[in-house]
């Protein structure tokens, strides 16, 4: 399938509904007779609950109900599911996790009691006047830590706090080659925690139809569909069926926005106990102790070469902290996830990773932007440019030496990876950073007492998400057509990118299309948001409904025009007749296929079309990212001075659409690489970054201007070509920032610093280094003061 090229990089259509104030969010919505809830949180990370009163609370002027844990569990809800599918040496062990804490609470914003009042100021104050008897248990938020003989226990389901092992990797192929190897490289590294910080924070409405007998959720989320059946077959208890999920416009999610929370159960079960819908907004301090976090591991890396630079073999032992609960998918991203992107664009002929999952007095992680192929890249990449310095080579010759440059090729843990222009971006990427003059910039910085480093960071993303998307091709009585997808966006375009494929392979406006998605009454399944999927699987769906369109279109416009079907053209939305001046615009078909009389013998009304894609293969996003930057040596502060990106995200439906979710992925990147840190007290357990005041995010002045390049090498797992890029900026720009910053920091001996590079990390590892060397600088002359 060739997109049009009149339709490619389109504004998003979905922008002046945003820009005119016309989104419609969950908190701009109401119900009538709506009420509004409050959840008190815990203020210790690890305590035994001996006793909660609500009485005075009950009392306050508004409130309708206090509800603890004994509330739910006298009405049979069960817990929270994680509904990872991971193969683990041992079992996985899966601790319950209730909607409302049960006898203990296991994190600092673990949920303790609900409070439902007429108004959210009645309900939070009514929240002050709840009692809780705490008896506080020690904590524990490091996961090495966590794993050691005398920490405290979290779970008596999981001894030693470990919830998992997963091994991956051919483990004799590995150490022979260890054995063997020339050069033995290794790192020990720390993949900072993140908060995933949306612009909207989470909400929910909830309702119960008691007539019905049916529960309905208007949320914040990405995945409605996984979300109702968790809901319906895990905690109530009840056929799918009878729960209903939608989503409005939702402010970004980055994936935390895809799992099951327990605010959902508590606005459904309270808006059935009390008979009026629930809503529940989180207040930003509340999205930091109790919305999903990201990343979070500790891995030690070894990387084998042989006496010409070859890489041999690759071994990875991780720690990843899980945090105090298994979230709805959290163990897939430290096992499953990074496994598939393990290695990067290098040909490494075996591979061994062992991760293990520990329980930590933290919120739970869980999926974010990229999930575990931001932590496999980054550490091959740290791997390779510390192995360039140790050996003496060229870190940009290095990685081209050993970049993978036949396909289709099988990795070291069998993904197989179809095409790719791994070389090619390097060298693009080379050339549009002139990094060939890059000494002379060195050596000019270096004369005004500044550090001057150049970073190279390639990455693989591998992008399927959950496997096969259905789509639903509609012809509406108004003359529009409704194209109705089983993906979800929350900010990627899908409004005009879905469209676009529409308006391309059927011949009409775009305008002639609108997308539903998001609310299980009228989109009867789908797998939601995530893994860079919807173009590919999405977009594989709506390629075979329109096929459908098509081919019975051409066997009714057949019908109409006297003709047989095989001779029948279909091009610019019109079937004709070659050679004769009969022909019949795709409406007009589709309103002559609402009669019966119209059509073939046996055939049914209508031009609509269903479809469910099975599809289960990767695409694979690669690119070559480079970064400058200059370094204050006498406070740490790192510039980013300029970056450059070359990508390949196959064919492009819009390119304009694209480079913003590259530009947005990078400046996420930067953030990891910069700026934030989530940071516990290890003692008590306390989130010390809780506020937007102490969890610093990127802002436009700490962003220089991205020199973006796509290139287009479609792929052949899909029909249009494509491959995910939702996701790619993330991946690659904190390697590219970290190797840039320790170049300009290795003639200090410095080869290695952790995420995030802040001016005080920055400005410790300089003075530890010891006294600068005085040739490194050339600082001109200042003139005393007469």
């Amino acid at each position: 399938m060739k997109t049009d090229d009149r339709w490619r990089s389109v504004r998003r259509v979905e922008d002046f509904r945003f820009l005119t104030g016309r989104g419609r969010y969950v908190d701009d919505c109401a119900l009538p007779g709506q009420v509004h809830a409050h959840v008190l949180r815990s203020p210790h990370a690890h305590a035994v609950i001996e006793g909660i009163e609500t009485t005075a609370a009950r009392l306050t002027p508004g409130v309708l109900g206090v509800f603890t844990e004994a509330d739910l569990c006298a009405d049979g809800l069960g817990p929270l599911p994680c509904i990872a599918q991971v193969s683990t040496v041992g079992p996985l062990i899966v601790p319950p996790r209730y909607a409302l804490a049960r006898g203990r609470v296991r994190h600092v914003g673990d949920p303790v009691a609900l409070i439902v009042a007429e108004t959210p100021n009645q309900a939070r104050d009514a929240s002050e006047r709840v009692i809780v008897d705490y008896r506080p248990l020690a904590a524990v938020v490091d996961a090495p830590a966590t794993l050691l003989p005398d920490a405290p226990a979290i779970w008596d389901e999981a001894p030693g706090n470990l919830c998992f092992r997963f091994q991956r990797g051919d483990g004799g192929a590995t150490r022979a080659a260890f054995a063997a190897a020339a050069h033995i490289v290794d790192i020990e590294l720390v993949n900072n925690r993140l908060v995933p910080a949306p612009i909207e924070p989470r909400a929910a409405i909830g309702n119960y139809d008691a007539a019905a007998g049916r529960f309905d959720l208007l949320l914040t989320g990405q995945g409605v569909h996984s979300i109702r059946n968790q809901l319906a077959e895990a905690v109530f208890n009840l056929p799918p069926e009878r729960i209903q999920v939608a989503a409005p416009d939702v402010g970004g999610g980055f994936g935390m926005k895809n799992f099951l929370y327990p605010e959902w159960v508590l606005v459904l079960w309270a808006a059935r106990r009390l008979g009026r819908p629930v809503k529940w907004v989180a207040e930003r301090g509340e999205e930091f102790v109790s919305g999903t976090q990201g990343r979070d591991n500790f891995t030690k890396g070894r990387l084998a070469l042989d006496g010409n630079g070859r890489f041999l073999a690759l071994e990875v032992s991780t720690v990843a902290n899980l945090g105090a609960y298994l979230s709805s998918n959290g163990p897939g991203s430290s096992t499953n996830s990074p496994a598939t992107a393990m290695g990067g664009v290098y040909a490494i002929p075996a591979v061994l990773m062992d991760v293990r999952g520990a329980f930590t007095n933290t919120v739970p992680i869980d999926a974010y932007r990229g999930a575990g192929k931001p932590e496999a890249n980054y550490l091959i990449e740290r791997l390779v440019d510390v192995a360039a310095r140790r050996i003496g080579a060229d870190p940009a010759e290095l990685r081209r030496l050993n970049m993978i440059d036949a396909f289709p090729h099988r990795s070291g843990l069998g993904m197989t990876v179809d095409c790719g222009r791994f070389a090619a971006n390097l060298d693009e990427a080379l050339a549009k950073a002139r990094a060939s003059g890059f000494e002379e910039r060195r050596a000019a910085a270096a004369a005004h007492g500044r550090l001057r480093g150049l970073g190279v960071g390639c990455f693989l993303e591998t992008a399927r998400g959950t496997p096969n998307e259905a789509a639903e091709i509609r012809f509406e009585p108004d003359g529009r057509v409704s194209v109705i997808l089983g993906t979800q966006s929350n900010g990627q375009g899908h409004e005009t990118s879905y469209p676009q494929i529409a308006a391309s392979l059927l011949g009409l406006p775009l305008d002639a299309f609108r997308l539903v998605q998001a609310d299980t009454r009228l989109v009867p399944r789908g797998a939601g948001h995530g893994g860079a999927r919807s173009m590919h699987q999405g977009g594989t769906a709506l390629v075979k409904a329109a096929e459908m369109v098509v081919e019975k279109g051409r066997r009714i416009a057949a019908h109409l025009l006297q003709a047989d079907s095989a001779e029948i053209v279909f091009a610019e939305g019109r079937f004709t007749l070659p050679g004769t001046e009969r022909e019949i615009d795709l409406l007009a078909v589709a309103r002559a296929a609402t009669d019966p009389a119209n059509l073939p013998e046996g055939m049914a009304p209508g031009l609509d079309s269903s479809v469910y894609s099975m599809l289960d293969v990767f695409t694979f996003p690669n690119g070559c990212h480079i970064a400058e930057v200059e370094i204050d040596p006498d406070t740490g502060l790192v510039s980013l001075e300029r970056y450059t990106v070359v990508d390949d995200y196959g064919r492009l439906i819009n390119p304009l659409l694209t480079k913003g979710q590259v530009q947005g992925g990078i400046a996420q990147g930067i953030g990891q690489a910069l700026l934030e840190h989530t940071i516990y007290d290890p003692g008590s357990g306390q989130l010390l970054s809780g506020s937007l005041m102490d969890y610093t995010l990127p802002r436009a002045d700490d962003l220089p201007r991205f020199d973006i390049t796509l290139a287009e090498l479609p792929t052949s797992a899909n029909p249009l070509g494509v491959k995910g890029s939702g996701q790619a900026g993330c991946i690659a720009a904190p390697q590219t920032i970290i190797n840039a910053i320790v170049d300009a920091l290795s003639p200090l001996g410095i080869d290695q610093i952790d995420m995030p590079a802040t001016p005080e990390r920055v400005w410790r590892a300089i003075r530890d280094a010891g006294p600068l060397k005085a040739h490194l600088f050339h600082k001109p002359a200042v003139a005393d003061d007469q």
